[in-house]
C-alpha cells in the first residue's frame, strides 16, 4: 500500500515534477510476467526516478547498508527502501553474489518484475564498467527476458557524494527485451554467463552512449584509492565522456563468439 502511495500520490508527482524526465521505449517493458530491468547506474537519485515512470511494481537489489543504519534516522531511512520495493543483499564475503541470485530469482518466480544494475555499484565517473554475471545468471535460470535500460542526466543531476540533486531534466530510455532462451540448460558455464551479461552491458552501451571500461566499478575504485592514498592525496575521478557522444571503447566479442559456438541448435530465437 505504502509503495503506491509513494508511486502515485507522495514522490512520483515529485519527481516528474522536478526532473520532467524524457520516457523513451517504455512500451518494451511487459505489462504481466517475470522479466528484468537492467540499467546503468549513476545516481542515488536513479533507484527512484525508473520506479516511477515504470507502471508496474518494481523490485530492485539493494545494498544492506541501506537497511542497517544505527538510530532514528537508520530505521527510518530502512523502512522507506523496504517500502519502495527494495530488498536489502549482503555484498560482502563469498556468498554474497549468490544471495543476490536467490532474492532475485524469488521475485521472478513469483511473476513479477526485477530491477538490477549489473555494475554492482554506482559509477563514480560517468562511464559504464564491466557488467558482474548474476544478471545473466537470473535471466538463464529465472527464464526471463532482460530489458537494457538508460539513465541519462542522473549523474550530472547528483553526482556520487551530492545529498541534494540539482533540478534538470533527464532521459530514461529502454531498449528491446533480449531474449536469452538459445542458451536454456547453459546457466552454469563460466563462457555463456560472460556472453550474455557483455551482450546486456552492449545494449545498455548503445542506449546510454557512454564510454565503457572493461573493468569493474569497484576495482577501478579500489586502484584509484590506493594510488590517493601512496600520494597523500584524495581520489579524483577519471576522465569522462559526455554522455551521448559515441563510445571510443567496445566491449571485446571474443566472449560472446566462443558462447555462440556452443549454443546448442533449435534452443531458441536469436536475441530481439
Amino acid at each position: 500500500m505504502f509503495y503506491l502511495l509513494l508511486k502515485y500520490v507522495i514522490l512520483g508527482p515529485l519527481l516528474r515534477l522536478l526532473f520532467r524526465p524524457r520516457i523513451e521505449g517504455l512500451e518494451h517493458v511487459p505489462e504481466s510476467g517475470a522479466a528484468i530491468v537492467a540499467g546503468n547506474h549513476l545516481s542515488f537519485s536513479d533507484h527512484f526516478l525508473m520506479p516511477a515512470i515504470i507502471k508496474r511494481r518494481i523490485t530492485f537489489l539493494a545494498k544492506a547498508e541501506y537497511f542497517t543504519g544505527p538510530g532514528v534516522k537508520g530505521r527510518l531511512t530502512a523502512a522507506f527502501f523496504r517500502s519502495a520495493g527494495q530488498i536489502p543483499v549482503d555484498r560482502s564475503g563469498k556468498e554474497a553474489g549468490q544471495a543476490a541470485i536467490r532474492e532475485g530469482l524469488g521475485v521472478l518466480r513469483k511473476g513479477e518484475l526485477l530491477g538490477i544494475y549489473p555494475e554492482g555499484t554506482r559509477s563514480h565517473d560517468g562511464r559504464l564498467y564491466k557488467g558482474k554475471v548474476g544478471v545473466a545468471a537470473m535471466a538463464l535460470k529465472g527464464e526471463a527476458p532482460v530489458i537494457p535500460c538508460a539513465m541519462i542526466g542522473t549523474f550530472e543531476a547528483q553526482p556520487p557524494g551530492k545529498k541534494v540533486p540539482r533540478i534538470r531534466r533527464v532521459t530514461i530510455r529502454f531498449g528491446e527485451p533480449l531474449d536469452f532462451s538459445r542458451y536454456a540448460g547453459m546457466d552454469n558455464e563460466k563462457a555463456v554467463l560472460r556472453a550474455v551479461t557483455d551482450e546486456i552491458m552492449y545494449a545498455i552501451l548503445g542506449l546510454s552512449g557512454q564510454e565503457y571500461v572493461d573493468k569493474y566499478a569497484a576495482v577501478v575504485k579500489a586502484e584509484e584509492a590506493e594510488r590517493a592514498a601512496t600520494r597523500g592525496k584524495e581520489p579524483r575521478g577519471l576522465p569522462r565522456t559526455p554522455l551521448g557522444r559515441r563510445p571510443r571503447t567496445m566491449i571485446p566479442e571474443s566472449n560472446a563468439s566462443t558462447a555462440r559456438r556452443k549454443a546448442p541448435e533449435g534452443r531458441g530465437g536469436e536475441a530481439k
